[in-house]
């Protein structure tokens, strides 16, 4: 059993019937967890690799009701190091 987190991002608040239809995803082999976030605006789902894929993921999402926007990376973006300065080359 492999498993995989994949966060979403929905633009429109999750209706009453969307909510019951998401409970009702969690009943699909392979779901392991969803997790909603209404302050940002995110989804995270955990889910077995072996069973499904991020795209079927998407999918049973889309299904439900749920206005997905974008995926985001579960890791932050790290800050860029500045680049060494290149020493010039000694004069002769």
């Amino acid at each position: 059993m492999t498993q995989l987190e994949v966060l979403y991002r929905y633009e429109q608040h999750p209706t009453e019937a969307a909510m019951f239809a998401l409970g009702n995803a969690r009943e699909v082999y392979g779901i392991r967890r969803i997790k909603i976030d209404e302050e940002w605006k995110t989804i995270r789902v955990e889910y077995d690799a072996t069973r499904l894929n991020g795209a079927a993921v998407w999918t049973l999402l889309r299904r439900t009701g749920i206005d997905l926007v974008e995926e985001l990376p579960l890791i932050p973006p790290q800050p860029e190091e500045p680049a060494a300065p290149v020493a010039a080359p000694a004069a002769k």
